[in-house]
């Protein structure tokens, strides 16, 4: 909506804001550095609200916790909106010079009353318009966001919802204000910035404009490439289903246990005429392989660069050598480039990274020498003497605006795709835990004092209604297969509503509930979800 995808501020502002909203964000455990940032604010005065179906440890950080309903999140935002309207808050003089779309906008939320807002939500009435004031009227505030946003079959729409908020209250491109989606992994960042998404070149830069692709063209010698967008993940795996996909190459990636719906993912990756893995650990999808290829851990074993939720690119430094037969990412890729005929030779994370910067302009500036000087430089760096970028999209608040002006969007609230019924009456939302990391293949070979066993965790008042006991095994079954799991009783959650990790695949094969209902804009499969029941593990529920 903005031009590049990143988040627009820096942690520091973290720090010096007077409001933060985490929203479907559990902070303290899957963001625990950006957390540090984030309590520095609060102790320095900043309120904090926490969005979650789950009073999760940072919801009990807040100030203020809205106990949404799974799947309502564009309600809430809506709703919010027609309140700072109707007040009078919505900021006109930013909205004029710098949007686009707004009277459509405020067709679309007039809908969306406080009590239409409760219904959908369950949030109270009162609840909502307190934090929709308070954010309008907030001199600085954020809104901070991860999965518990974007795991859903509208999950682009729901990113939407919360940029129409800073847009309305004009809390975007300025220092304190923001909209920041906390990646999820190390790198999540940077791994987009390359060029890893279907249709963008490094920098953000669209492969399908002649212009960009003949600028790659000239630089790789002339070499013939793809002009149209490629599949995205869930696109792959819709075209194996179709017999279009039929050889695949997953370089650090464990879809056999981290995609929705594990029983599909499974029985189309075993059913490819060739799939080649490489990774650091033989992984479920590894064994999957006709080809493995070890690689070196890229954290510890590799040179090159990483990038953070604030846009800041920083060095990293082989420490160790990688044990024997293991090789670093770069030097299996060029290996396997020279076979197929392209000879790169053998370059250097150093030099990689000098074609990156002179292709991509908003990288331009950061040398390995500047990184290493400055700690790190937050892009967009366009040459050697700019210190780098600390919050995003200044340039809105121009006079006039300058460049691409943001967009509105009108948005509708869509509830999730698998629906609750009497057969199966108990939201499954799933996420995860400070001691573990994804689908535990990095983590699960550590003790931690921090971790439990696997167990499926709901509310009191759901166990004793269904007669089960703290600890029982039972059978929990969606509309996709079942698997067994022990019950913990959980405090934080309100009944109806479940939670699973998927750390645990060998103790709890999560993703054979969860539905791989697809967001079409993004590709991301609706993780946040599902519609499961519990039953008794008696001798006819095993049957």
């Amino acid at each position: 909506m903005f031009g590049a995808g990143g988040g627009t501020s820096s942690y520091r502002e973290a720090e010096d804001t007077n409001l933060v909203i985490l929203w479907g964000s559990n902070a303290r455990e899957t963001h625990p550095i950006f957390f540090h940032h984030l309590l520095r604010g609060v102790r320095n005065g900043a309120r904090l609200v926490a969005v979650d179906p789950r009073r999760t440890t940072s919801a009990q950080w807040a100030d203020v916790w809205l106990g949404i309903d799974v799947g309502s999140d564009i309600a809430l935002a809506n709703a919010m909106a027609r309140v700072i309207i109707h007040s009078g808050l919505a900021n006109m003089e930013f909205i004029n010079r710098a949007t686009t779309g707004y009277d459509d906008f405020a067709s679309c939320v007039e809908k969306y009353t406080l009590d239409v807002a409760e219904k959908e939500t369950g949030v109270p009435a009162s609840a909502i318009e307190e934090v929709a004031l308070e954010y309008a009227q907030a001199d600085r505030a954020m809104i901070c966001w991860t999965l518990g946003i974007t795991e859903h079959h509208n999950a682009t729409d729901n990113v939407l919802a919360l940029i129409n908020l800073a847009l309305l209250t004009g809390k975007v491109g300025r220092y304190g204000c923001g909209l920041n989606p906390l990646r999820g992994q190390n790198n999540v960042q940077g791994g987009g910035d390359m060029g890893a998404i279907p249709a963008r070149l490094p920098g953000f830069q669209d492969l399908t404009d002649p212009t960009i692709h003949e600028k790659f063209a000239r630089a790789w010698g002339g070499a013939q490439f793809p002009e149209k967008k490629g599949y995205h993940l869930s696109e792959m795996f819709e075209a194996m289903e179709y017999g279009e996909l039929t050889a695949a190459y997953i370089v650090g990636e464990n879809p056999a246990r981290s995609e929705a719906d594990q029983t599909r993912a499974v029985r189309l990756l075993s059913g490819l005429d060739h799939l080649v893995v490489q990774d650091i650990f033989l992984t479920q999808t590894a064994e999957l392989a006709h080809v493995v290829l070890p690689a070196s851990a890229g954290w510890a074993e590799s040179d090159g660069t990483v990038t953070n939720s604030e846009r800041r690119v920083q060095r990293v430094r082989r420490a160790l050598e990688p044990p024997a037969g293991a090789r670093d990412d770069l030097d299996i890729i060029c290996e396997l480039a020279r076979r197929l005929g392209c000879d790169w030779g053998h370059p250097t994370a150093e030099q990689a990274w000098d074609e990156c910067r002179s292709l991509s302009p908003m990288h331009a500036g950061m040398s390995y020498a500047r990184l290493d000087e400055l700690g790190g430089i937050q892009w967009p760096c366009p040459d050697e003497s700019h210190p780098g970028t600390q919050f995003l999209h200044a340039r809105l608040w121009m006079d006039p605006a300058e460049g691409m002006l943001a967009p509105f969007s009108a948005v509708e609230h869509d509830p999730p795709v698998d629906r609750l019924t009497e057969e199966f009456p108990i939201r499954l939302t799933t996420g995860r835990r400070l001691d573990s990391f994804n689908t535990g293949v990095q983590s699960n070979g550590y003790s931690s004092p921090l971790r439990a066993r696997e167990a499926l965790l709901i509310s009191p008042v759901d166990g004793e209604r269904l007669g089960i006991k703290d600890g029982e095994r039972v059978l929990a079954s969606s509309r996709r297969g079942s698997v067994e799991v022990p019950i913990r009783f959980e405090g934080s959650l309100r009944p109806g509503l479940a939670f699973l990790t998927l750390h645990f695949p060998d103790q709890v094969a999560t993703n054979v509930l969860t539905i791989d209902a697809t967001d079409p804009k993004s590709g991301t499969a609706e993780f946040k979800a599902s519609a499961i029941r519990i039953d008794k593990l008696t001798a006819g529920a095993r049957a």
